[in-house]
C-alpha cells in the first residue's frame, strides 16, 4: 500500500480524496494555483505545492508542473480526481516514466474510452448498443451539416475529448450548425486542449442513466448498479440519485451486462462509469465511458456501502478486488444535489465572489438516514471565475426514495450561503416538484418545467399561512425584547395584538396572542387559527419551529423595513405592521423599475473574450454582440432588439463584473 499520494486536483474532490487517504493512514500532498493559495484542500493536506498561476492551462493542466511536485514531495502515486488531467493518457504515461503510480485505469483504456469516437467503435465491437452518428471526427461545419442531414435533426455536436457538458451543443436546424460547430470546437480546445468534435443523433426526451464499474489488474470486473442523472442544465448534471426510479431488475441486469462487456473489452482496472442515454421505451444506447471517478459517486457509495476512492487506491496498489458481483446489494435510496455558485434567475449563469456565509446542515452518519456533505470551500472562501462553480454536494440517504427526498428538502432549507448567487432555492423547488417526486424525468426537465427561467415558487395556501406565522413570531420576539429594555414601563405585549402581515404585497390581517410557550395566530375573516412553536433569537438566520404540527426550517434575512423568508423553493418578502400602518402603506405611490433596455449588462462575472460589433453599427435582434467566457464555458450575448450601437465600455480581455455595462445603444 502507498504511504504518500499526491492529489492532482482542487476543491471538493481533493478534500474528498484526502478524507479516505487519512482513514487509510496515507499521507497526502496537495497542489494549488495562485488563485487557490488559501483553498480548503491546501490546508487539509499534509503537504502542499504551488504549481502555477490561476489559469488551469498553466497549473492544474500542466503535467510538467505536477510531476515536479511529485518528485519534490517523494509521492508514490497520484489521484487525479475528476476533470483536469483525470482522463489524459499522456499524464498516466508521464507518471509511469517517473515510477509513479496513477490511481486510475491504464493509459490504453483512457485512450480508448477518453476519445468518444474510439469509444463508440469499442462499444460496437463489444456488442453495446450505440447512438447513430458520424463514424469519426468532423473537420468543419459543412461535414457536420452533411451528417446531421443524413441522420435527421436534432443532433448533438460533441467534443471528442470532452466531458462535464463542455464542448457540447444541441443543433435543431441547418441554420444552427455553423455556430454550434464553432462553439463546440472552441470550448473543447479551451477545456481539453483538443478541438476535435463529432456528431450524433440527439434522443428526444431522454433519461441519463449510468452504471458504475470496478475492475482490478487481474481481469476481475463488477458493476455496482446504476445512477440516474437526468436533472441537468446545459448538459451539466445538477441532481443525481441511486438507484434510478425508472430501472427495473431486468433492465439493471441488461445495462450492467453491457457495461461489463465494454469494461472487459478494454481490460478496465479502476473505478469507471459507463453512461447510457435511455428512451421512454426503455431502450438504452451507449453514450460514453468516463475513465475516472464521477462527481456523483457518493450516491453509489451510500446504497452499496463501498468507498470508491478506497477501491481505486487499493486497485492501483496492485490489490485484487475483494468484491464479487453476487455480493453486491443495493439498499435504500440516495439523492445528491450539487450546490453551485450560479444564478438560476439568469439562466443558471455562474457567479463568483467571497462566501460571506457558508453554513451547511450538520452531517448525520451511522444511522439508517444519512446526511453527507462533500465540499471544497468554507466561510470566507473566494469563488474564482477560473474554475467550476460547484461549492458542495449535499447527499441524503434513506430507506426509500420519498424519505430521501424529504431529507434532502429539509437539508436544503438549512443550508445557508451568502455573498454570491447560488442555486439552493432552485434545488428546493425541484424537491417539491410533483414531476420530480413521481420520478417522471428527462434531461429536458429544467427546460420543460422552467421554460422562462427559474423564479422562486409563489407562497400559496398552507405555506402562505406558515410564512405569516413565521413573520409574526419574529415580530413578537422583537417587540418582547424592546419591552425588556431597562427603564421601560408598561404591560409589555401580553394579550392579543391586531396586526397586518404582507407576504409579497398580499395582505393578511391577524390577531396574535400568546398561550404558554406557543403563539396563536388567528386569521381575521378566514375562520383559521394556527398554533406556532419556534426557536429563534435576533441575528440568527435559521428559524426552526412547528406550525400547527408541521415542522419547518426557514431562512430569515432582514431587509429594509421587511424580512426575506426562504423555504421549500419559496422566497418571499414579509412585512409586519399595525392595521393602520397597512392601510396607509396601501396609499403610497409605487416606484417604477429603471429602463435597462438600451444597455447590455454582463449577466455573469467573466472574461470578455470577443466583441462582434463596433460603435455606429446597426444591429438586428438576435445578432451576436460579444462572447463572455466564465467557468470554462462560452456564453454568447445577443441583441434583444434592433438598434444602433452607441458605446462599447470594455475591450477584449477585460474581466467583467456581473451587471457591469458592456455596450450602450442609441
Amino acid at each position: 500500500m502507498f504511504t504518500k499520494i499526491l492529489i492532482a486536483n482542487r476543491g471538493e474532490i481533493a478534500c474528498r480524496i484526502i478524507k479516505t487517504a487519512r482513514r487509510l493512514g496515507i499521507a497526502t500532498v496537495a497542489v494549488y494555483s495562485e488563485a487557490d493559495r488559501r483553498a480548503l484542500h491546501v490546508s487539509l493536506a499534509d503537504e502542499a505545492f504551488l504549481i502555477g498561476p490561476a489559469l488551469a492551462a498553466q497549473s492544474y493542466l500542466s503535467i510538467e508542473n505536477i510531476i515536479e511536485a511529485c518528485l519534490k514531495s517523494g509521492t508514490q502515486a497520484v489521484h487525479p480526481g475528476y476533470g483536469f488531467l483525470s482522463e489524459r493518457a499522456d499524464f498516466a504515461r508521464a507518471l509511469a516514466e517517473q515510477g509513479i503510480s496513477f490511481i486510475g485505469p491504464h493509459a490504453d483504456a483512457i485512450d480508448a474510452m477518453g476519445d468518444k469516437i474510439a469509444a463508440k467503435t469499442f462499444a460496437r465491437a463489444a456488442g453495446v448498443a450505440t447512438v447513430p452518428g458520424s463514424e469519426g471526427v468532423i473537420g468543419n461545419a459543412a461535414e457536420a451539416m452533411a451528417v446531421a442531414e443524413a441522420i435527421g435533426y436534432p443532433v448533438m455536436i460533441k467534443a471528442s475529448a470532452g466531458g462535464g457538458g463542455k464542448g457540447m451543443r444541441i443543433v435543431h436546424s441547418r441554420a444552427d450548425v455553423e455556430e454550434g460547430f464553432a462553439r463546440s470546437a472552441s470550448e473543447a480546445k479551451a477545456s481539453f486542449g483538443d478541438d476535435r468534435v463529432f456528431v450524433e443523433k440527439f434522443i428526444e426526451n431522454p433519461r441519463h442513466i449510468e452504471v458504475q464499474v470496478l475492475g482490478d489488474k487481474y481481469g476481475h470486473v463488477i458493476h455496482l448498479g446504476e445512477r440516474e442523472c437526468s436533472i441537468q442544465r446545459r448538459h451539466q448534471k445538477v441532481i443525481e440519485e441511486a438507484p434510478s426510479p425508472f430501472v427495473d431488475a431486468a433492465m439493471r441486469d441488461a445495462m450492467g451486462a453491457q457495461a461489463l462487456a465494454l469494461a472487459r473489452a478494454v481490460n478496465y482496472d479502476s473505478a469507471g462509469t459507463v453512461e447510457f442515454v435511455v428512451g421512454a421505451d426503455k431502450r438504452f444506447y451507449f453514450l460514453e465511458m468516463n475513465t475516472r471517478l464521477q462527481v456523483e459517486h457518493a450516491v453509489t457509495e451510500c446504497v452499496t456501502g463501498i468507498d470508491l476512492v478506497e477501491q481505486m487506491i487499493r486497485i492501483a496498489a496492485g490489490e485484487p478486488l475483494a468484491l464479487h458481483q453476487d455480493g453486491i446489494a443495493i439498499r435504500g435510496h440516495a439523492i445528491e444535489s450539487r450546490v453551485y455558485a450560479e444564478n438560476p434567475r439568469r439562466d443558471f449563469l455562474p457567479s463568483a465572489g467571497r462566501l460571506t456565509r457558508f453554513q451547511p446542515p450538520d452531517e448525520i452518519t451511522g444511522t439508517a438516514n444519512t446526511l453527507r456533505l462533500d465540499s471544497g470551500v468554507i466561510e470566507g472562501s473566494e469563488v474564482s471565475v477560473h474554475y467550476d462553480p460547484m461549492l458542495a454536494k449535499l447527499i441524503t440517504y434513506a430507506p426509500d426514495r420519498q424519505r430521501a427526498i424529504a431529507a434532502q428538502a429539509d437539508a436544503l432549507d438549512r443550508f445557508v450561503v451568502d455573498g454570491l448567487a447560488h442555486n439552493l432555492t432552485f434545488l428546493s423547488a425541484v424537491m417539491a416538484h410533483p414531476r420530480w417526486q413521481a420520478g417522471d424525468l428527462s434531461t429536458h426537465f429544467i427546460a420543460e418545467e422552467f421554460p422562462h427561467g427559474f423564479a422562486p415558487v409563489l407562497a400559496k395556501g398552507e405555506m402562505a399561512h406558515a410564512l405569516v406565522c413565521v413573520a409574526a413570531s419574529i415580530d413578537h420576539v422583537a417587540e418582547t425584547r424592546a419591552w425588556k429594555i431597562s427603564g421601560r414601563r408598561g404591560p409589555g405585549i401580553a394579550g392579543a395584538r391586531a396586526l397586518s402581515v404582507l407576504i409579497d404585497e398580499r395582505r393578511f390581517d391577524i390577531i396574535l396572542e400568546t398561550a404558554d410557550d406557543d403563539l396563536i395566530v388567528h386569521f381575521t375573516g378566514e375562520n383559521l387559527s394556527l398554533h406556532c412553536w419556534f426557536d429563534w433569537v435576533p441575528g440568527r438566520i435559521l428559524w426552526e419551529g412547528v406550525v400547527e404540527g408541521q415542522r419547518l426550517a426557514m431562512q430569515v434575512r432582514p431587509a429594509a423595513q421587511s424580512l426575506m423568508l426562504s423555504t421549500r423553493g419559496i422566497e418571499a418578502k414579509a412585512q409586519v405592521m399595525t392595521r393602520r400602518a397597512a392601510e396607509l402603506a396601501a396609499c403610497l405611490p409605487r416606484k417604477l423599475a429603471q429602463n435597462r433596455a438600451k444597455i447590455l449588462f454582463c449577466p455573469m462575472p467573466g472574461l470578455l473574450k470577443r466583441i462582434h460589433a463596433v460603435p455606429g453599427q446597426k444591429v438586428a435582434a438576435g445578432e451576436t454582440l460579444c462572447m463572455i467566457e466564465a467557468m470554462k464555458m462560452e456564453h454568447v450575448l445577443r441583441a434583444e432588439a434592433d438598434g444602433i450601437l452607441k458605446t462599447v465600455h470594455a475591450i477584449e480581455g477585460d474581466i467583467i463584473a456581473v451587471d457591469a455595462p458592456i455596450m450602450e445603444f442609441e
